[in-house]
């Protein structure tokens, strides 16, 4: 299993606070996924994802929400708490 790190975001209209995330990456290390690939790679327990809070240092953990009637979404974890820190990441290039 690797233990990857994430970058940036894609989302349909970056300046929306209501909008999905569909892509996740990191340029530097070559790789740009679906929110549906990492979605299943985590399940598959194949890779860990995480962020680094550039003012804190801190990681936070890349995990899968389910709320009910709805499309699971990704949301970062860390101190036992939900955040949003994957929402404050720069959007990934083309």
């Amino acid at each position: 299993m690797a233990d990857v790190k994430v970058i940036c975001i894609t989302k349909p209209h970056p300046q929306s606070s209501h909008e999905h995330i569909t892509h996740l990456g990191n340029p530097a290390a070559g790789w740009k996924w679906t929110r549906e690939h990492i979605i299943q790679s985590i399940e598959a327990r194949t890779n860990t994802f995480f962020v680094i809070d550039p003012f804190s240092g801190k990681r936070s953990d890349v995990g899968v929400v389910y709320p009910a009637g709805r499309v699971p979404y990704l949301r970062t974890h860390a101190d036992s708490d939900w955040n949003d820190n994957l929402l404050s990441l720069n959007q990934c290039g083309l």
